[in-house]
């Protein structure tokens, strides 16, 4: 692995709502280039520090791929949306087949980069759905739904005052549809929750989140959903629960993180790895590889909780994952806005 320094840092940006699709067609990828021998060179741009919750599971998941030799892995973090285009076309210049990121606040730009280099493979976090006129970009995003709706009946179970507060970075979809989930696996334990829904404007401002969660306690919360930094540590200091999100973070909160719904990102990125080595990679969503039933997300050990969750909760639990993987049971996406009630 190689670490780069291409890029000033910054933080991720809001995906504008005005962002243009409107994109100059590029060539379909030709397979004889897309069959490189292994491994494959792969580059991520990330516009944050690889140890930022979502971003550490796209590079734990090319780690992986590369300590088994199929990818040879480098990446540049905390690049700025300013600079995600010229970042891209450098590693696109530099005999890349593979470049892997997070366009959310760049989707315009990035697409039209993309369209230049119609050789390269490029998998991207986006809240855009996959485009014809770009052939050789896929784009993804954690649903994890399904976990997060688990993750939400343990909340449930364990909250007393039938109350729980939400902390979020940014009312975008991959952030709605988890707290939209969550809320309605707490529901199953208790019709009459009530919830408390914010969003700090930041994708990494723990003290904010901090002072919002602890707000939320004031006002009786007793159940705090961390789907950013700093949350769990109010719940700490207040002596309240806190359910994780994408990462599992129990071993630092002990005693405060009940659960965390986990994303996992492999299936994504090996799925996408042997679409190059078969050269058939194309325009496609990956979104499907983050669901339960194609190991893309699962709820954390319990830890130190085991023994301290309601039964009623656990057996309902059991049998939703068993149903969710069979498809007979499905989650409910739901990308708008949530709302506090």
């Amino acid at each position: 692995m190689t670490k780069s320094t291409l890029a000033a840092p910054s933080r991720r940006r809001f995906l504008a709502s005005s962002a243009a699709l409107a994109l100059t067609a590029g060539a379909a990828l030709s397979p004889a280039k897309l069959m490189a021998a292994e491994p494959i060179k792969v580059a991520g741009i990330y516009t944050v520090p690889v140890e930022q919750q979502w971003v550490s599971r796209i590079h734990m998941a090319a780690l992986a791929a590369q300590d088994r030799g199929d990818i040879s892995y480098s990446y540049s973090e905390n690049t700025s949306n300013s600079d995600y285009a010229r970042v891209m076309r450098e590693y696109a210049e530099s005999g890349y087949t593979m470049i892997i990121g997070e366009i959310f606040g760049v989707e315009a730009e990035a697409r039209e980069v993309m369209a230049d280099y119609p050789d390269v493979a490029f998998l991207m976090g986006s809240s855009f759905k996959e485009d014809a006129a770009v052939p050789n970009l896929s784009v993804f995003d954690n649903y994890i739904q399904d976990a997060a709706y688990l993750s939400g009946i343990i909340a449930g179970a364990m909250s007393k005052s039938g109350n729980i507060g939400m902390v979020g970075g940014f009312p975008i979809p991959e952030v709605n549809r988890l707290m939209h989930a969550f809320m309605a696996g707490a529901k199953e334990m208790n019709p009459e929750m009530k919830f408390q829904v914010s969003f700090i404007g930041s994708w990494f401002d723990p003290p904010k989140a901090k002072e919002t969660a602890f707000a939320m306690a004031e006002n009786g919360a007793d159940v705090l959903y961390a789907e950013r930094f700093g949350v769990s540590d109010a719940a700490k200091e207040k002596g309240l629960l806190a359910i994780g999100n994408v990462i599992d973070t129990q071993s630092d909160y002990p005693d405060t993180v009940v659960a965390s719904a986990i994303w996992h990102f492999e299936p994504t990125l090996d799925a996408a790895i042997a679409a190059v080595q078969a050269g058939s990679f194309t325009a496609k969503d990956y979104g499907i590889y983050s669901f339960m039933a194609k190991g893309g997300c699962s709820l954390a050990p319990y830890g130190t909780f085991e023994g301290k969750i309601p039964q009623a909760a656990l057996d309902l639990i059991a049998s939703r994952t068993a149903a969710i993987k069979d498809g007979s049971y499905t989650v409910a996406i739901n990308d708008e806005e949530p709302k506090s009630s």
